[in-house]
Parts: C-alpha cells; structure tokens; sequence
C-alpha cells in the first residue's frame, strides 16, 4: 500500500525524509545527474523566479514514510504548459503500480493549472537512435507506457538531434493532450522548445542549437506519431474532470458518550442529523478510520491532563458522571490526589463531564481527524469530520464546554509538517482551544468569528486585541460579534477573514464548523439561515485550498442536519468554481 501527496515546502520537518529518499533514488537512477544538481532541487522548488518556472514535487510513500516514488513538474506560467523532469520509482520494485499512480496524479496536476498540456523527454525506441539493445527495450516500454495515456513524440522536428558528436541515444519531445485532443500550432511549440532547451539545458544548449530546433517546426498544426503501441480500439486514459468527491470521517464511538441529564444539549442525535441530512447530496464518501499513536495528542495537549482524563475515565462506574466543582484559585501547583476533585484543575467549567466513555469517544475523534487529515495529505481536496464530543474549548492544560481532545488543533499541527495551515473558526463560540495552542507560532494563523465574550462562552478570550505572542504576533485574529447577527452582516466579517487566509498563502485550511450560529440555536443568539450556510460555505471555498472541515458547536437538531447540508453544499460548489493547482479532482 502506498499513498500519493505533493510536497510544497521540501525544508518542512516532515520533508526532510522524503528529500533524502528521492536523492537517492536519483543517485541510483540517472547516473548522468550531477550532485550539485541533486543538491539545488530543494532550493529550485522554493525559488521559482530564477528559473522561471514553478516546481512541483508529488511523491508516492508507504506506511512506514519510505519513498516509493516521485515526480517532478515544471510549471512554465508564461506559455502555460508543463514540463515533466523526473518520474521514477524506487530500483528494488518497479512493478508495483507507483509508476502510474504517480503519472496519473501528474496529470490532474497539470490538468488544474488548466495548461496545454504536458511535455517530456524519453529516449528513442528507433535502433538508428539509439545502439544498445537493452536501453533500447526499456525504451520501448516507456514508451508504450506513456502512449496508454495519449502522450506521443512529436515528429518532423529535429529536438532529438544530438548536442554533440559524442551523444548518443537523444531523446524524443512528448507531448500529452490531457485528453482534450486539443492540436498544437506551430507557433506554440516553437515558444515552447526554446522555453525547454534555455531554460531546462541553459548550460548545455549553445545558443546556436536552440536556434536550429527551434525552427525546425514547420507542421502547423504540429504532429504526432502514431499509435505504435496500443490497439486503435483501445481507449486512451482521461481526466476525470469537475468529479470531486466529500471524504466522510465518521467517529462511530460517539454514541457511548451520552450524557442524559437535564439540559444537557450535546447529544447523539446531532451525528444522527447530520448525516441523515448530507447523504443527499450524492457526493458523499465515506472513508476508514485509522488508529493513531498518542504522540499526536501529546503535541498538542499537556502529558499531566492526557494521563489524568485517562485514568479518571476507565476508573469510573458506568452512568456515573463527574462535574467539575472545586478550582484551583490558589496552589494551582499542587493538584488534589482525590481523582474527583482534580477534575477542577484541568477544566474551565462546571457542565462538562467527565464518565466512563468520554475518553473513548475523544480519543476516536482524533482519529478521525487524523485519518482526514492524511486524506487531505494525499491529494484530496476535501474532507469532513463529523464527530462528537467537538474540540475547540480544549487547551493545551484543559478541557471544557463540551470538548476534550482539540481535533482541529491535532489535525492541522500534523498538517503543518508539511505545509502553512490556516484555522478558520466558525462555530458561534471563540475558538479558545487553537488560541491557546498555537498563540507562539507562525506557521498556523488561528481566525474565529464569535460572540463577544461579554456574553458568550468562554467569556474570558477571544477579544479583539488578542494578536498573538512572541513569533506569533499577528497570526492569531479574533472577530468578536454583537449579540444579535443576520447573515448578511455575518458575511462582512467573513469577507475578511478570507482575505486574511489569502494574505497568509496557506497551503491547507481546517475548518471548525460551528453551525450554532442558526437562528433558534439554544446555545447562541444569532440567525443564521440555510441559504447563509451555504453562501458561507462557497465563500470559505473560495480560498482554493484543500480543506478539512471538523465538526464543532451546533444544537438546534431539528435543523442541524439540514444546515450541515447546505454549508456542504456551498464549499463543494464553490470548490469546483474556484478550483486551483492545490485541488485534486478525483
């Protein structure tokens, strides 16, 4: 088993393998490969103005972080076209399906940028091109391969005469149409050989050959070989265009935690609403969940408090709940032995208890959050989380309003190993759990849209000035709203928000869908309507980043579902509408 990402910051912490295991590959691979030329490709990734053109990288690695494979694109912006470098697998299994998985993925890449098409090198199948047999059968294979897909050398051009006298084997132009069966002028291809040769082979073109090539195009529109591979039955591999599907995680331990007293809102029926609700939209997919090592958690939530609502949980009776009474004023230091008591030390509330299967049905939300997350990491655009207890009230030393394991703040932590994250909160409650947890750092910005503390829970955080501290100045934003907000004047905010995320140039968004900002929510004051939910939900889209939506806040259960639908179903039009490089059409 292996998965598909693309990698967009290769000096991340959790990049740093992936690098080293496709240099080596590449060192095993491409002999002709000069190491200092192995060495710039991180930097040619990151500095895309010097070559003029855009790097990027997709890998394929199995569970256990090995480097199966890779590709690497170049994006040529000014001509619109794609330039495929590299594409190997790793030497000890070149029969494993990486090849394709990677090519494919490739292609809905450079399908997204809405380019021409892409182009590459392959070194010839004709014996009068090239002289040894065995290179000459794995080039015939190659070939054979790519034509599965549409791509064909370019001919009655002379791009595959050698630089020198003492080459040997140059390679044939590739080009794939992506499926469109869109022809090539003569003028495109010309621009399109010069960009090749000056800015791929500066160093080794003389300007005197790029010249020769370049007018040696004179079929207009240009020409491709033909099949030489394939049955002319055979249907050629397309793109799947505009078929994004919603990756569905569902925490099916959420059911034991159900808490029956009096007044007590966060129930099982709100999972039951929503997805009663959302498969309606037909574009709904679910996924498995995964179990995750608590390393995860323990990133982001302190050991003390892990170990504690662990132990009190497991320790207790069935039906039994404790609430939180008695807090730590004053010798906050020195936490009480009695496990009962403690519950004050690491709480912020009196309404949130802790029983026998609360820590169960936490700690499956975190795998349902990372399972998402992964998903997200492999290319796909969108995901939604929908689990309970929610998360956003925890912080890194406490639990409250509801939530014990911070989901949003799990996930997009282990999102930023591998790329900027941004956290849109949208649930009616600040999201004082990801303020908390992430107010030192830069590489997260936390925004939430809520009440304003003077009357709305957590009622200490989340004003306006709260920016953030130390590296993390000006990455976190509050938005603290009046009591009484339609939908209109909710998207004014929200408008600005968006902006902020653009500004940041986020590579992944994690949304903490709060939908207790409807009209009629027990626990908030707003008004909200479906038709606001699902306008929210086109504008948040319109980002075009791959997002990951976890359920948080939202009570009114006769309506839940319903604007859980319509928020769905904006993101996902809006997704289509604003589709970008960074969105993986499935």
């Amino acid at each position: 088993m292996f998965r598909i990402r693309k990698i967009t910051n290769p000096f991340l912490e959790g990049n740093r393998q992936v690098m080293d295991g496709i240099k080596k590959i590449i060192r095993a691979q491409f002999q002709a490969i000069s190491e200092s030329q192995i060495e710039e490709l991180p930097s040619q990734m990151v500095n895309p103005v010097d070559k003029k053109f855009q790097t990027s990288l997709v890998i394929a690695e199995d569970a256990k972080r090995n480097i199966r494979g890779f590709a690497i694109l170049m994006y040529m912006s000014d001509l619109k076209f794609c330039y495929l470098d590299f594409l190997s697998v790793a030497p000890d299994k070149p029969t494993s399906g990486v090849g394709g998985s990677l090519y494919e993925r490739v292609r809905e890449e450079a399908s997204s940028l809405g380019t021409k098409g892409i182009f590459f090198e392959c070194l010839p199948d004709d014996p009068a091109l090239c002289k040894d047999p065995a290179a000459l059968t794995q080039n015939q294979k190659r070939l054979a391969f790519y034509e599965r897909y549409g791509a064909f050398p370019v001919i009655n051009t002379r791009y595959e005469t050698p630089v020198s006298e003492t080459d040997d084997c140059a390679p044939y132009l590739v080009y794939d149409d992506l499926g469109t069966g869109r022809a090539l002028a003569a003028a495109e291809l010309r621009k399109i050989f010069r960009a090749i040769l000056e800015r791929k082979y500066k160093h080794y073109c003389p300007p005197d050959y790029v010249d020769m090539v370049v007018k040696s195009v004179k079929d207009d529109p240009v020409r491709l070989r033909e099949p030489g591979y394939t049955k002319p039955r055979e249907e050629m591999i397309r793109i799947r265009n505009n078929h994004v599907n919603i990756l569905l995680f569902i925490n099916d331990k959420h059911q034991l935690h159900h808490v029956r007293d009096i007044g007590y809102v966060e129930s099982p029926v709100r999972v039951r609403s929503i997805l009663r609700e959302i498969i309606k939209l037909g574009v709904v997919t679910e996924r498995k969940v995964m179990e995750y090592p608590d390393r995860h958690i323990l990133e982001i939530h302190d050991r003390g408090y892990y170990t504690y609502f662990k132990k009190v949980c497991t320790s207790m009776d069935p039906g039994e709940s404790v609430y939180p009474y008695v807090f730590p004023v004053r010798n906050n230091t020195r936490p009480p032995k009695v496990l009962s008591v403690r519950a004050g030390y690491y709480c912020i509330d009196t309404f949130t208890p802790l029983n026998i299967n609360a820590f169960l049905a936490a700690r499956w939300g975190v795998n349902c959050s990372l399972s998402a997350a992964d998903a997200i990491l492999e290319g796909n655009p969108l995901a939604y989380v929908v689990t309970r207890p929610p998360g956003h009230h925890a912080e890194r030393f406490v639990f409250g309003g509801f939530c014990y394991f911070n989901n949003v703040a799990i996930a997009a932590n282990h999102l930023s190993k591998y790329g900027k994250v941004a956290i849109l909160d949208v649930d009616y409650h600040h999201g004082n759990g990801q303020q908390d947890i992430f107010y030192k750092r830069s590489d997260i910005l936390t925004i939430s849209i809520h009440g304003h503390p003077s009357f709305a829970y957590p009622y200490f955080s989340g004003f306006k000035e709260e920016k953030g501290e130390g590296s993390g100045l000006g990455y976190n934003h509050n938005f603290p709203l009046k009591e009484e907000v339609t939908g209109e004047e909710y998207r004014k905010t929200l408008e600005r928000a968006v902006s902020l995320i653009k500004q940041f140039k986020a590579d992944y968004l994690v949304v903490a869908l709060g939908l207790d900002t409807a009209k009629g929510d027990p626990t908030g004051t707003w008004m909200l309507s479906a038709r606001d939910f699902q306008i929210n939900g086109e504008m948040i889209a319109g980002t075009g980043l791959p997002a990951l939506i976890i359920q948080e806040g939202g009570y009114r259960n006769r309506f839940l579902g319903i604007n859980a639908r319509q928020f769905l179903r904006g993101f996902y039009e809006g997704l289509i509408a604003h589709g970008t490089n960074k969105i993986k059409k499935k």
